[in-house]
């Protein structure tokens, strides 16, 4: 197979990240391809139930299950997923990270924000009075 510049290459057993829709941020595997627009997935411990998407839909990760066949039911999904600990691998990504602090950073209260504020205030009012000291010393 001629790899070429993309690094990601849409094959059974690809993890994906749902883009948009009501399985938005959440894993599937690629299961099979369908056409050159879409294909077949499936996230039984993520809740994404089997269904046809496009590729537009969804993001290729780093992440393969090795090994799966195509059109593996259910039950094979799980277990080739437990086995390869993907969703263990994802959840230590800088991906999964950023992923869940913006999620984090969406559900703050105001009060939440000003609190955080007060405390980056604090913050630069220290370093800046130990780098005046520093300088002056010096």
């Amino acid at each position: 197979m001629v790899q070429g510049s993309f690094k990601r290459q849409v094959e059974v057993g690809r993890v994906v990240l749902i883009n948009n829709g009501a399985d938005a941020s959440k894993l599937a595997v690629i299961v099979d391809i369908v056409d050159h627009k879409r294909a077949l997935i499936d996230g039984p411990t993520t809740g994404v139930v089997r269904q046809p998407l496009a590729y537009a839909r969804m993001t290729l990760t780093n992440l393969v299950v090795k090994g799966l066949p195509r059109s593996a039911g259910q039950a094979v999904l799980k277990k080739y997923l437990e086995k390869s600990q993907v969703i263990a691998q994802w959840e230590k990504s800088a991906w999964a990270q950023k992923l869940k602090q913006r999620e984090v950073r969406a559900n703050l209260t105001d009060f939440d924000r000003f609190k955080i504020q007060k405390l980056k205030n604090k913050r630069a009012f220290a370093l800046g009075s130990t780098v005046a000291k520093a300088k002056k010393s010096a």
